[in-house]
Protein backbone atom coordinates (compact mmCIF):
# COMPACT_ATOMS: atom_id res chain seq x y z
CA UNK A 1 0.00 0.00 0.00
CA UNK A 2 1.29 3.44 -0.91
CA UNK A 3 1.54 5.27 2.39
CA UNK A 4 1.80 8.76 0.86
CA UNK A 5 3.04 10.34 4.10
CA UNK A 6 2.82 14.12 4.28
CA UNK A 7 3.56 14.67 7.96
CA UNK A 8 5.19 17.77 9.41
CA UNK A 9 8.53 15.96 9.42
CA UNK A 10 8.46 15.46 5.66
CA UNK A 11 8.17 19.15 4.76
CA UNK A 12 5.50 21.80 4.45
CA UNK A 13 2.35 21.21 2.47
CA UNK A 14 1.81 23.26 -0.66
CA UNK A 15 -0.27 26.41 -0.61
CA UNK A 16 -2.83 24.80 -2.92
CA UNK A 17 -3.17 21.87 -0.54
CA UNK A 18 -3.58 24.19 2.45
CA UNK A 19 -6.32 26.11 0.64
CA UNK A 20 -8.07 22.91 -0.39
CA UNK A 21 -8.06 21.48 3.11
CA UNK A 22 -9.24 24.75 4.58
CA UNK A 23 -12.27 24.78 2.28
CA UNK A 24 -13.36 21.36 3.53
CA UNK A 25 -14.37 22.68 6.93
CA UNK A 26 -13.50 24.96 9.79
CA UNK A 27 -11.34 22.31 11.36
CA UNK A 28 -9.64 21.20 8.15
CA UNK A 29 -6.34 23.01 8.70
CA UNK A 30 -6.06 21.99 12.34
CA UNK A 31 -6.81 18.40 11.42
CA UNK A 32 -4.25 18.40 8.64
CA UNK A 33 -1.47 19.44 11.02
CA UNK A 34 -2.60 17.33 13.97
CA UNK A 35 -3.29 13.88 12.52
CA UNK A 36 -1.09 11.43 10.64
CA UNK A 37 -2.11 11.44 6.99
CA UNK A 38 -0.84 8.04 5.90
CA UNK A 39 -2.99 5.08 6.97
CA UNK A 40 -1.03 1.92 7.80
CA UNK A 41 -1.94 -1.70 7.51
CA UNK A 42 -2.14 -3.58 10.81
CA UNK A 43 0.89 -5.71 10.04
CA UNK A 44 2.98 -2.75 8.95
CA UNK A 45 2.03 -0.74 12.03
CA UNK A 46 3.17 -3.50 14.34
CA UNK A 47 6.46 -3.81 12.45
CA UNK A 48 5.81 -7.44 11.57
CA UNK A 49 5.59 -7.04 7.81
CA UNK A 50 5.91 -4.62 4.94
CA UNK A 51 2.85 -2.52 4.04
CA UNK A 52 0.27 -4.45 2.04
CA UNK A 53 -0.12 -3.63 -1.63
CA UNK A 54 -2.78 -1.04 -2.29
CA UNK A 55 -5.76 -2.72 -4.04
CA UNK A 56 -6.32 -1.67 -7.63
CA UNK A 57 -9.15 0.85 -7.91
CA UNK A 58 -11.94 0.05 -10.34
CA UNK A 59 -14.39 2.57 -8.86
CA UNK A 60 -13.34 6.21 -9.20
CA UNK A 61 -16.57 7.49 -7.63
CA UNK A 62 -19.30 6.00 -5.44
CA UNK A 63 -22.96 6.97 -5.30
CA UNK A 64 -24.76 5.74 -2.21
CA UNK A 65 -28.56 5.95 -2.22
CA UNK A 66 -29.61 5.65 1.39
CA UNK A 67 -33.25 4.62 1.90
CA UNK A 68 -33.32 5.81 5.50
CA UNK A 69 -36.04 4.27 7.57
CA UNK A 70 -35.69 0.91 5.81
CA UNK A 71 -37.47 -0.22 2.64
CA UNK A 72 -39.49 -3.43 2.59
CA UNK A 73 -37.57 -6.15 0.76
CA UNK A 74 -40.43 -8.49 -0.10
CA UNK A 75 -42.52 -5.68 -1.58
CA UNK A 76 -39.66 -4.60 -3.84
CA UNK A 77 -36.50 -6.53 -4.76
CA UNK A 78 -37.18 -9.91 -3.10
CA UNK A 79 -40.85 -10.64 -3.82
CA UNK A 80 -42.55 -13.69 -2.28
CA UNK A 81 -45.71 -14.23 -4.35
CA UNK A 82 -46.60 -17.53 -2.63
CA UNK A 83 -46.20 -16.30 0.95
CA UNK A 84 -49.92 -15.64 1.55
CA UNK A 85 -52.02 -12.56 2.28
CA UNK A 86 -50.57 -12.04 5.78
CA UNK A 87 -47.22 -11.35 4.13
CA UNK A 88 -48.21 -9.90 0.77
CA UNK A 89 -50.75 -7.38 1.97
CA UNK A 90 -51.90 -5.25 -0.95
CA UNK A 91 -48.97 -6.05 -3.27
CA UNK A 92 -49.32 -9.27 -5.22
CA UNK A 93 -47.83 -8.40 -8.61
CA UNK A 94 -44.40 -9.76 -9.53
CA UNK A 95 -42.75 -8.82 -12.83
CA UNK A 96 -39.91 -10.36 -14.86
CA UNK A 97 -36.75 -8.45 -15.69
CA UNK A 98 -34.48 -8.44 -18.73
CA UNK A 99 -32.40 -11.12 -16.98
CA UNK A 100 -33.90 -14.61 -16.92
CA UNK A 101 -34.78 -15.79 -13.43
CA UNK A 102 -34.70 -12.38 -11.72
CA UNK A 103 -38.09 -10.94 -10.75
CA UNK A 104 -39.05 -7.75 -8.94
CA UNK A 105 -42.10 -6.37 -7.23
CA UNK A 106 -44.62 -4.81 -9.60
CA UNK A 107 -43.75 -1.22 -8.64
CA UNK A 108 -40.36 -1.37 -10.42
CA UNK A 109 -40.99 -1.68 -14.18
CA UNK A 110 -38.10 0.62 -15.17
CA UNK A 111 -35.51 -1.17 -13.02
CA UNK A 112 -36.82 -4.43 -14.47
CA UNK A 113 -35.51 -3.23 -17.85
CA UNK A 114 -32.04 -2.52 -16.38
CA UNK A 115 -31.41 -5.74 -14.39
CA UNK A 116 -28.39 -6.57 -16.52
CA UNK A 117 -26.67 -3.48 -15.06
CA UNK A 118 -27.02 -4.31 -11.34
CA UNK A 119 -26.92 -7.19 -8.92
CA UNK A 120 -29.17 -7.83 -5.94
CA UNK A 121 -28.02 -9.00 -2.53
CA UNK A 122 -31.03 -10.75 -1.04
CA UNK A 123 -29.34 -12.03 2.10
CA UNK A 124 -28.09 -8.87 3.78
CA UNK A 125 -28.29 -9.26 7.55
CA UNK A 126 -27.15 -7.83 10.87
CA UNK A 127 -30.10 -8.44 13.21
CA UNK A 128 -30.22 -4.86 14.52
CA UNK A 129 -33.67 -3.25 14.59
CA UNK A 130 -32.80 0.25 15.84
CA UNK A 131 -32.63 3.12 13.36
CA UNK A 132 -29.51 4.83 14.73
CA UNK A 133 -27.62 1.66 15.62
CA UNK A 134 -28.45 -0.12 12.37
CA UNK A 135 -27.53 2.98 10.33
CA UNK A 136 -24.20 3.14 12.18
CA UNK A 137 -23.58 -0.53 11.36
CA UNK A 138 -24.42 -0.12 7.68
CA UNK A 139 -22.38 3.06 7.19
CA UNK A 140 -19.30 2.26 9.27
CA UNK A 141 -19.17 -1.55 9.49
CA UNK A 142 -18.49 -1.27 13.23
CA UNK A 143 -20.70 -2.45 16.07
CA UNK A 144 -22.53 0.37 17.85
CA UNK A 145 -21.97 1.13 21.50
CA UNK A 146 -18.18 0.94 21.52
CA UNK A 147 -15.70 3.43 22.89
CA UNK A 148 -14.96 5.03 19.52
CA UNK A 149 -17.33 6.81 17.13
CA UNK A 150 -16.12 5.57 13.75
CA UNK A 151 -16.36 7.60 10.53
CA UNK A 152 -18.84 6.73 7.80
CA UNK A 153 -17.80 5.32 4.44
CA UNK A 154 -17.86 8.80 2.91
CA UNK A 155 -15.53 10.21 5.56
CA UNK A 156 -13.14 7.30 5.04
CA UNK A 157 -13.15 8.06 1.32
CA UNK A 158 -12.33 11.70 2.13
CA UNK A 159 -9.30 10.53 4.12
CA UNK A 160 -7.94 8.02 1.63
CA UNK A 161 -8.69 10.00 -1.53
CA UNK A 162 -7.51 13.42 -0.39
CA UNK A 163 -4.07 13.14 -2.02
CA UNK A 164 -5.45 12.22 -5.43
CA UNK A 165 -8.63 14.32 -5.52
CA UNK A 166 -7.91 18.01 -6.15
CA UNK A 167 -11.37 19.35 -7.00
CA UNK A 168 -12.92 22.44 -5.45
CA UNK A 169 -16.11 20.60 -4.49
CA UNK A 170 -15.54 18.69 -1.24
CA UNK A 171 -14.84 14.96 -1.69
CA UNK A 172 -17.87 13.83 0.34
CA UNK A 173 -21.18 15.36 -0.76
CA UNK A 174 -24.67 14.66 0.62
CA UNK A 175 -27.84 15.44 -1.32
CA UNK A 176 -29.51 17.25 0.21
CA UNK A 177 -29.62 16.85 4.00
CA UNK A 178 -27.32 14.87 6.30
CA UNK A 179 -29.37 12.44 8.36
CA UNK A 180 -27.83 13.16 11.73
CA UNK A 181 -28.46 9.57 12.83
CA UNK A 182 -24.85 9.56 13.95
CA UNK A 183 -21.75 11.71 13.46
CA UNK A 184 -20.75 10.98 9.88
CA UNK A 185 -17.15 12.14 10.38
CA UNK A 186 -16.69 10.29 13.69
CA UNK A 187 -13.37 10.77 15.44
CA UNK A 188 -11.76 12.08 12.21
CA UNK A 189 -13.20 15.46 13.11
CA UNK A 190 -14.98 18.34 11.32
CA UNK A 191 -12.55 18.42 8.40
CA UNK A 192 -14.20 15.21 7.18
CA UNK A 193 -17.84 16.21 7.59
CA UNK A 194 -19.94 15.80 4.46
CA UNK A 195 -20.86 18.83 2.43
CA UNK A 196 -24.68 18.80 2.64
CA UNK A 197 -26.06 20.82 -0.26
CA UNK A 198 -29.45 21.70 1.19
CA UNK A 199 -31.87 23.17 -1.31
CA UNK A 200 -34.06 21.31 -3.76
CA UNK A 201 -32.69 20.34 -7.20
CA UNK A 202 -36.26 20.10 -8.48
CA UNK A 203 -36.85 23.78 -7.75
CA UNK A 204 -36.50 26.45 -10.43
CA UNK A 205 -33.05 27.25 -9.00
CA UNK A 206 -31.06 24.72 -7.01
CA UNK A 207 -29.96 26.87 -4.07
CA UNK A 208 -26.92 24.99 -2.80
CA UNK A 209 -26.01 26.14 0.70
CA UNK A 210 -22.82 28.18 0.71
CA UNK A 211 -22.68 28.23 -3.10
CA UNK A 212 -25.96 29.71 -4.34
CA UNK A 213 -27.30 32.43 -2.03
CA UNK A 214 -31.11 32.80 -2.04
CA UNK A 215 -32.23 36.02 -3.65
CA UNK A 216 -28.77 37.05 -4.85
CA UNK A 217 -27.91 36.95 -8.54
CA UNK A 218 -24.52 35.98 -9.93
CA UNK A 219 -24.01 39.56 -11.09
CA UNK A 220 -24.54 40.83 -7.56
CA UNK A 221 -22.13 38.21 -6.20
CA UNK A 222 -19.53 39.36 -8.74
CA UNK A 223 -20.07 43.00 -7.78
CA UNK A 224 -19.56 42.11 -4.12
CA UNK A 225 -16.31 40.38 -4.99
CA UNK A 226 -15.04 43.40 -6.90
CA UNK A 227 -16.00 45.75 -4.06
CA UNK A 228 -14.23 43.54 -1.53
CA UNK A 229 -11.11 43.60 -3.70
CA UNK A 230 -11.12 47.41 -3.79
CA UNK A 231 -11.53 47.60 0.00
CA UNK A 232 -8.72 45.12 0.69
CA UNK A 233 -6.14 47.82 1.42
CA UNK A 234 -4.19 45.68 3.90
CA UNK A 235 -3.80 42.92 1.36
CA UNK A 236 -2.57 45.38 -1.24
CA UNK A 237 -0.03 47.00 1.10
CA UNK A 238 1.23 43.73 2.60
CA UNK A 239 1.15 41.66 -0.58
CA UNK A 240 4.32 39.80 0.38
CA UNK A 241 2.89 38.52 3.69
CA UNK A 242 2.50 34.71 3.36
CA UNK A 243 -0.57 34.58 5.63
CA UNK A 244 -2.41 37.21 3.59
CA UNK A 245 -1.36 35.50 0.37
CA UNK A 246 -2.84 32.24 1.60
CA UNK A 247 -6.03 34.02 2.64
CA UNK A 248 -6.35 35.56 -0.82
CA UNK A 249 -5.84 32.17 -2.48
CA UNK A 250 -8.55 30.69 -0.24
CA UNK A 251 -10.88 33.55 -1.17
CA UNK A 252 -10.15 33.05 -4.86
CA UNK A 253 -10.87 29.33 -4.58
CA UNK A 254 -14.10 30.02 -2.69
CA UNK A 255 -15.30 32.39 -5.42
CA UNK A 256 -14.41 29.78 -8.04
CA UNK A 257 -16.79 27.46 -6.21
CA UNK A 258 -19.47 30.15 -5.95
CA UNK A 259 -19.14 31.76 -9.39
CA UNK A 260 -16.99 29.42 -11.47
CA UNK A 261 -16.64 25.77 -12.45
CA UNK A 262 -17.68 24.49 -9.02
CA UNK A 263 -21.07 26.16 -9.19
CA UNK A 264 -21.70 24.92 -12.73
CA UNK A 265 -21.93 21.33 -11.48
CA UNK A 266 -25.16 22.21 -9.67
CA UNK A 267 -26.76 24.09 -12.58
CA UNK A 268 -29.29 21.56 -13.82
CA UNK A 269 -30.58 24.00 -16.44
CA UNK A 270 -27.51 22.93 -18.43
CA UNK A 271 -29.14 19.50 -18.89
CA UNK A 272 -31.53 18.74 -21.73
CA UNK A 273 -35.17 18.99 -20.56
CA UNK A 274 -36.01 15.58 -22.00
CA UNK A 275 -33.22 13.97 -19.95
CA UNK A 276 -34.48 15.65 -16.80
CA UNK A 277 -37.94 14.32 -17.64
CA UNK A 278 -36.49 10.82 -17.99
CA UNK A 279 -35.03 11.01 -14.48
CA UNK A 280 -38.33 12.34 -13.15
CA UNK A 281 -39.40 15.85 -12.25
CA UNK A 282 -39.33 15.11 -8.55
CA UNK A 283 -36.68 15.74 -5.92
CA UNK A 284 -35.16 12.26 -6.00
CA UNK A 285 -34.96 12.12 -9.79
CA UNK A 286 -33.19 15.47 -9.98
CA UNK A 287 -30.86 14.46 -7.12
CA UNK A 288 -29.80 11.54 -9.30
CA UNK A 289 -28.84 13.93 -12.12
CA UNK A 290 -26.80 16.03 -9.67
CA UNK A 291 -25.07 12.84 -8.49
CA UNK A 292 -24.12 12.00 -12.08
CA UNK A 293 -22.76 15.53 -12.61
CA UNK A 294 -20.71 15.21 -9.40
CA UNK A 295 -19.27 11.95 -10.74
CA UNK A 296 -18.28 13.78 -13.92
CA UNK A 297 -16.57 16.38 -11.72
CA UNK A 298 -14.54 13.60 -10.10
CA UNK A 299 -16.10 13.76 -6.62
CA UNK A 300 -15.16 10.49 -4.85
CA UNK A 301 -18.23 9.92 -2.64
CA UNK A 302 -21.81 11.10 -3.12
CA UNK A 303 -24.79 10.24 -0.91
CA UNK A 304 -28.44 10.70 -1.81
CA UNK A 305 -30.49 10.59 1.38
CA UNK A 306 -33.88 9.68 -0.02
CA UNK A 307 -36.31 12.56 0.56
CA UNK A 308 -39.25 11.41 2.65
CA UNK A 309 -37.88 8.23 4.20
CA UNK A 310 -39.17 4.65 4.37
CA UNK A 311 -40.17 4.25 8.03
CA UNK A 312 -43.55 2.77 7.14
CA UNK A 313 -44.99 1.46 10.41
CA UNK A 314 -48.28 2.89 9.23
CA UNK A 315 -49.57 3.99 5.83
CA UNK A 316 -47.11 1.50 4.42
CA UNK A 317 -48.85 0.59 1.20
CA UNK A 318 -49.86 4.18 0.37
CA UNK A 319 -46.28 5.37 0.96
CA UNK A 320 -44.85 2.58 -1.17
CA UNK A 321 -47.25 3.39 -4.02
CA UNK A 322 -46.01 6.98 -3.96
CA UNK A 323 -42.28 6.48 -3.42
CA UNK A 324 -41.40 3.26 -5.23
CA UNK A 325 -42.26 4.62 -8.71
CA UNK A 326 -40.00 7.63 -8.04
CA UNK A 327 -37.17 5.42 -6.80
CA UNK A 328 -37.70 3.15 -9.80
CA UNK A 329 -37.63 6.01 -12.30
CA UNK A 330 -34.67 7.92 -10.87
CA UNK A 331 -32.42 4.93 -10.17
CA UNK A 332 -33.13 3.23 -13.51
CA UNK A 333 -32.40 6.48 -15.38
CA UNK A 334 -29.18 6.98 -13.41
CA UNK A 335 -27.88 3.50 -14.24
CA UNK A 336 -28.81 3.86 -17.92
CA UNK A 337 -27.29 7.35 -18.16
CA UNK A 338 -24.04 6.32 -16.47
CA UNK A 339 -23.85 3.33 -18.83
CA UNK A 340 -24.55 5.40 -21.95
CA UNK A 341 -21.82 7.89 -20.97
CA UNK A 342 -19.26 5.17 -20.33
CA UNK A 343 -19.18 5.96 -16.61
CA UNK A 344 -20.82 2.91 -15.03
CA UNK A 345 -17.68 0.77 -15.07
CA UNK A 346 -15.89 3.40 -12.96
CA UNK A 347 -18.86 4.46 -10.82
CA UNK A 348 -20.07 2.20 -8.03
CA UNK A 349 -23.74 2.60 -7.06
CA UNK A 350 -25.24 1.00 -3.98
CA UNK A 351 -28.76 1.38 -2.65
CA UNK A 352 -30.18 0.20 0.68
CA UNK A 353 -31.67 1.31 3.96
CA UNK A 354 -30.33 0.57 7.43
CA UNK A 355 -32.53 -2.55 7.48
CA UNK A 356 -35.69 -3.92 5.84
CA UNK A 357 -39.29 -4.06 7.00
CA UNK A 358 -41.11 -6.94 8.64
CA UNK A 359 -42.19 -9.60 6.12
CA UNK A 360 -45.46 -10.11 7.97
CA UNK A 361 -47.88 -7.20 7.78
CA UNK A 362 -48.82 -5.76 11.18
CA UNK A 363 -52.58 -5.26 11.09
CA UNK A 364 -52.87 -4.42 14.81
CA UNK A 365 -53.61 -0.88 16.01
CA UNK A 366 -52.03 1.64 15.78
CA UNK A 367 -50.20 0.33 12.69
CA UNK A 368 -53.24 -0.97 10.79
CA UNK A 369 -51.34 -2.51 7.94
CA UNK A 370 -47.76 -1.43 8.42
CA UNK A 371 -44.39 -3.14 8.43
CA UNK A 372 -41.96 -2.84 11.34
CA UNK A 373 -38.15 -2.62 11.60
CA UNK A 374 -36.41 -5.76 10.39
CA UNK A 375 -32.67 -6.39 10.42
CA UNK A 376 -32.72 -10.18 10.12
CA UNK A 377 -32.70 -10.12 6.32
CA UNK A 378 -33.11 -7.42 3.67
CA UNK A 379 -31.98 -6.50 0.15
CA UNK A 380 -29.25 -4.30 -1.33
CA UNK A 381 -28.78 -3.22 -4.95
CA UNK A 382 -25.21 -2.79 -6.20
CA UNK A 383 -24.01 -1.75 -9.66
CA UNK A 384 -20.93 -0.63 -11.55
CA UNK A 385 -17.47 0.16 -10.29
CA UNK A 386 -16.37 -3.46 -10.60
CA UNK A 387 -19.63 -5.12 -9.55
CA UNK A 388 -21.11 -7.38 -12.20
CA UNK A 389 -24.70 -6.96 -13.32
CA UNK A 390 -27.52 -9.44 -13.78
CA UNK A 391 -26.74 -11.51 -10.71
CA UNK A 392 -28.35 -12.37 -7.37
CA UNK A 393 -26.30 -13.01 -4.23
CA UNK A 394 -27.82 -15.11 -1.48
CA UNK A 395 -31.46 -15.82 -0.75
CA UNK A 396 -34.03 -15.38 1.95
CA UNK A 397 -36.46 -18.09 3.00
CA UNK A 398 -39.83 -18.65 1.33
CA UNK A 399 -41.49 -15.87 3.36
CA UNK A 400 -38.53 -13.50 3.54
CA UNK A 401 -38.10 -13.91 7.29
CA UNK A 402 -34.51 -15.15 7.50
CA UNK A 403 -31.42 -15.83 5.43
CA UNK A 404 -31.67 -19.12 3.56
CA UNK A 405 -28.23 -19.06 1.92
CA UNK A 406 -25.04 -16.99 1.75
CA UNK A 407 -25.45 -14.41 4.54
CA UNK A 408 -23.89 -11.02 3.76
CA UNK A 409 -22.90 -8.81 6.70
CA UNK A 410 -22.00 -5.11 6.81
CA UNK A 411 -18.23 -5.78 6.83
CA UNK A 412 -18.66 -7.93 3.70
CA UNK A 413 -20.53 -5.25 1.77
CA UNK A 414 -18.38 -2.32 2.88
CA UNK A 415 -15.17 -4.32 2.51
CA UNK A 416 -16.12 -5.09 -1.08
CA UNK A 417 -16.86 -1.41 -1.78
CA UNK A 418 -13.52 -0.35 -0.28
CA UNK A 419 -11.69 -3.04 -2.24
CA UNK A 420 -13.20 -1.92 -5.54
CA UNK A 421 -12.35 1.70 -4.73
CA UNK A 422 -8.70 0.88 -4.04
CA UNK A 423 -8.94 1.40 -0.27
CA UNK A 424 -7.25 -1.06 2.08
CA UNK A 425 -10.01 -1.94 4.53
CA UNK A 426 -7.47 -3.41 6.97
CA UNK A 427 -5.67 -0.05 7.24
CA UNK A 428 -5.51 1.89 10.48
CA UNK A 429 -7.30 5.20 10.95
CA UNK A 430 -5.66 8.25 12.55
CA UNK A 431 -7.24 8.81 15.96
CA UNK A 432 -6.53 12.23 17.58
CA UNK A 433 -5.59 10.55 20.86
CA UNK A 434 -3.53 7.83 19.25
CA UNK A 435 -6.04 5.05 19.96
CA UNK A 436 -5.98 1.93 17.81
CA UNK A 437 -8.64 2.07 15.11
CA UNK A 438 -9.10 0.45 11.71
CA UNK A 439 -11.25 1.03 8.64
CA UNK A 440 -13.18 -2.18 9.31
CA UNK A 441 -13.11 -4.53 12.28
CA UNK A 442 -11.69 -8.00 11.92
CA UNK A 443 -14.25 -10.83 11.92
CA UNK A 444 -14.77 -12.30 15.37
CA UNK A 445 -17.42 -13.91 17.54
CA UNK A 446 -19.17 -10.53 17.65
CA UNK A 447 -18.34 -9.27 14.15
CA UNK A 448 -19.80 -11.76 11.71
CA UNK A 449 -18.59 -12.13 8.13
CA UNK A 450 -19.53 -14.25 5.17
CA UNK A 451 -16.65 -12.96 3.05
CA UNK A 452 -16.25 -10.37 0.32
CA UNK A 453 -18.72 -10.39 -2.57
CA UNK A 454 -16.23 -12.13 -4.84
CA UNK A 455 -19.03 -13.84 -6.78
CA UNK A 456 -19.96 -10.51 -8.35
CA UNK A 457 -16.57 -8.70 -8.26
Amino acid sequence: MDLNHHSEDSGKISRREAVRRGLYGAGGMLMANGLPSGPLTRAAESGQAKPAAKPAAKAKSVIQIFLWGGMSHNDTWDPKPDSGSEYLGEFTEVIPTNVDGIRLGGLFPQLAKQADKYSLIRSMTHGNNGHETAAYLMQTGHLPGGRLAYPSVGAVFSLFKRDEYKGLIPPYVVLTQAQGRFSEEGFLGPGFKPFATGGNPNATRFEVEGVVAPGITDDRQQARRELLGKMNTMGNVMAACPELTWAEEARTAAYELILGAGKEVFELEREKPELRDRYGRHTFGQECIVARRLVEAGVPYIVINYPGGWDTHSNHFATMRRQCPQLDQGLAALLADLHDRGLLDSTLVWCTGEFGRGPKVDWQPPWNGGRNHYGAVFSVLVAGGGFQGGRVVGASCEKGEKVAERPVYPVDLLGSIYQLAGIDFTASLPHPEGLEAYVLPEPSDRVKSGGLLTEIM
